[in-house]
């Protein structure tokens, strides 16, 4: 295996463990709906479940997304997986490709274990707008996202 092939799985796998650590926190810290007040007016500590994806989509469809998620969640990673192998020189690409890695598994493992994903970190706006709670998965998935947008932008390598 190339060296950078694994620095990168070694990152998803990071992701993933600092994912379950914090959720398994706030799961002990919190309970459900409470809310600890970090930066008033801007930023809370709280414990909700979205038993759907992204912002509670599918929440309320009966049970059937939490298979649907988490099979799609582990199909996905298969791939990435092969992504981060077969493009484990380029850098930022393949850093993109291990944050969602990590944040996906992250995820996963919640629906099947829980049948819900944990959220704990909320952001808000002098409590008149609220951004949905997530967690750090959510995260890592977003910022492998932003990182493979500005990829995308890279000039291509000429060839002969």
């Amino acid at each position: 295996m190339p060296k950078h092939f694994m620095q990168f799985i070694l990152l998803a796998l990071v992701v993933l463990s600092l994912d379950q650590i914090t959720k398994h926190a706030a799961e002990a810290a919190f309970q459900y709906a409470e809310i600890l007040t970090v930066i008033p007016g801007f930023f809370d500590l709280t414990l909700r479940y979205n038993p759907g994806a992204a912002f509670s989509f599918l929440a309320d469809a009966g049970g059937w997304q939490r298979y649907f998620f988490t099979g799609l969640a582990l199909i996905v990673s298969v791939v990435l997986v092969f992504l981060i192998k077969k493009h484990h020189a380029e850098t930022r690409y393949a850093l993109a490709l291990a944050l969602i890695l990590g944040g996906a598994l992250g995820n996963a493992i919640d629906r099947m274990v829980f049948g819900h994903v944990i959220d704990f970190l909320l952001f808000h706006w002098k409590n008149q707008w609220y951004y949905p709670a997530f967690n750090l998965a959510d995260s890592a998935i977003c910022i492998g996202a932003v990182l493979m947008v500005i990829d995308s932008f890279k000039k291509p390598e000429k060839t002969l």
